[in-house]
């Protein structure tokens, strides 16, 4: 048997005109499948993973955006919080000083109240006092009339009876 090039045989694969063409066809399928469908589809992928990258990157901006807004609200939030608290501290500040000074009005108004009772009470005293010398000087002019028994003027023994009661009576009131 001879071995020629166009019939060799090894093993499974028989070499001759038959598998060179199907070498050459598959080689031509592969060029003609490169052009029209790996081109589009490796185009097509190349596209659709440039498209997942956007969104990604669209998501993770989005996301960025979105915990800058989150903690912008809660630096709004204990702004406002602390403003809330600053408010009810100075009402609280402002009830405290209201009610002191309400406080102070009273106690000046007992004060106030106080000296006016005192200067009543002393004047009812002056006057009790001065009703007490005249009541008293009628009945010493009474007693010394019966006891002397002398006409005198009713308006002499009050005189004399009053200097006496107010340099002694004055001294005895006082103490």
């Amino acid at each position: 048997m001879g071995v020629t090039l166009a019939s060799l045989r090894l093993g499974l694969v028989e070499f001759n005109a038959t598998f060179v063409f199907q070498l050459i066809n598959t080689f031509i399928l592969y060029l003609i499948l490169r052009k029209f469908l790996f081109g589009p589809v490796t185009k097509f992928m190349q596209n659709r993973e440039n498209e997942i990258k956007d969104q990604i990157n669209n998501a993770q901006a989005l996301e960025d955006h979105a915990k800058t807004l989150i903690a912008s609200y809660e630096n709004k939030l204990q702004r406002a919080d602390d403003e809330g608290k600053e408010i009810v501290r100075e009402h609280t500040q402002r009830a405290e000083n209201r009610a002191f000074e309400i406080i102070k009005t009273a106690e000046a108004e007992i004060d106030t109240m106080k000296v006016n009772a005192h200067r009543e009470l002393e004047r009812e005293r002056i006057k009790a006092v001065n009703e007490l010398k005249d009541q008293i000087s009628e009945i010493t002019i009474m007693a010394a009339s019966k006891v002397v028994e002398k006409d005198l003027k009713e308006a002499d023994h009050k005189v004399l009876i009053d200097q006496f009661i107010n340099e002694v009576g004055d001294v005895q009131w006082q103490n």
